[in-house]
């Protein structure tokens, strides 16, 4: 694992200098494909975040995570120097193996440059070190990761067109328009490929979501964390909920959208989201509560939420600077399996500086 200093130390050196003039989120400006799958260099934030369920040949379930971060820090930009960390780039991957019994993952941290880590603006090409995620001609997804413990090397193809979540793109965050993100996601992805544990190389399949994500505007300072889930569902639908909490542990703000199965979207307004905990797992570690199960209520659905394992916590602090809970479920409806996916939990182990 790869410390990053820089964390702490743009913390410190932010005081001294005004934050560039990130530009707004707005809905009057609409997406351009393939070069809004490529990097945003001039917002504050941004993601490329894949979460998936794989099966091995022998049967075996795991839930995966491949998440590249770009920051754009508020320093003096105009510091000639080549090592002036003008932009960051952080990576977390994680493998949860019920085998295993505890999340397995790495994190690692760059200045961008140097030809070490890099982030292209034409399509989707992030790289730290032998860390990689890139989209080919084709439109095929290739993300390669070693890490100690595990590899992912997988192959994740597009079966359906992008799912633009809000208006367009425009994705609300809170109730002022510039809290807010541009972001789509890319769900029922068909994944195959090798998972190596144990020094073993294992062939899997299974599917995937993608979720890209940019933004200027800060967490809003009422609010300390999200409650995230995206599904796809056995009918090949997808859906996508999240719910921003305040300080009291209510709902601040929330949203989302349901592909249907004919492939007609219902996009879900704050009063259409609910998210009950039904059940609760304490970390050995940081002593964070995390509702590992919940109750979702989404448009006409409701759907029940279990954890594929409950020690799927994540933490970031050397990297990115969060302690999150970020692992893969099932959703059930009346008792029956009808999807698998991912639940993201954040703000249970200290408010999250987003």
């Amino acid at each position: 694992m790869r410390r990053l200093l820089p964390t702490l130390l743009l913390i410190g050196l932010s005081a001294f200098a005004a934050p560039p003039a990130y530009p707004p989120v707005t809905a009057d400006q609409p997406m351009h494909f393939p070069r809004d799958h490529g990097v945003h260099p001039d917002y504050r934030s941004e993601w490329w975040y894949i979460t998936g369920w794989l099966r091995t040949e022998r049967g075996d379930p795991l839930g995966f995570q491949v998440t590249f971060f770009r920051s754009r820090p508020a320093l003096d930009e105009t510091n000639p120097s080549r090592f002036a960390p003008k932009q960051l780039l952080f990576a977390h991957v994680a493998l949860s193996d019920p085998a295993t019994g505890h999340l397995q993952y790495e994190q690692r941290g760059a200045r961008a440059g140097f030809g070490l880590a890099t982030a292209a603006e034409n399509d989707t090409d992030v790289r730290i070190d032998n860390w990689a995620l890139r989209r080919d001609a084709a439109g095929l997804y290739h993300a390669r990761l070693v890490t100690a413990d595990f590899t992912l090397d997988l192959v994740l193809n597009p079966r359906q067109a992008l799912l633009l979540q809000g208006e367009n793109g425009y994705s609300r965050k809170g109730p002022l328009p510039d809290q807010a993100s541009f972001y789509y996601s890319q769900p029922q992805l068909v994944v195959a490929g090798t998972v190596t544990r144990h020094g073993r190389p294992e062939r899997v399949t299974g599917t995937a979501w993608l979720d890209h994500e940019w933004a200027s505007a800060p967490l809003a300072e009422q609010a300390v964390g999200w409650d995230w889930v995206g599904l796809n569902l056995d009918d090949g639908g997808a859906l996508m909920a999240l719910q921003i909490r305040d300080k009291t542990g209510h709902r601040f703000w929330a949203g989302g959208s349901w592909r249907h199965a004919d492939g007609s979207v219902q996009h879900l307004a704050p009063d259409a989201i609910g998210f009950q905990p039904l059940r609760r797992w304490t970390s050995p570690r940081t002593d964070a509560a995390y509702p590992v199960a919940m109750r979702l209520q989404a448009g006409g659905l409701t759907l029940d939420l279990a954890p594929l394992m409950d020690d799927q916590e994540l933490d970031s602090r050397a990297t990115t600077g969060a302690v999150y809970w970020e692992g893969a479920v099932t959703a059930q409806s009346a008792g029956k399996t009808v999807g698998r996916g991912y639940l993201e939990l954040t703000g249970y182990a200290g408010r999250l500086d987003y």
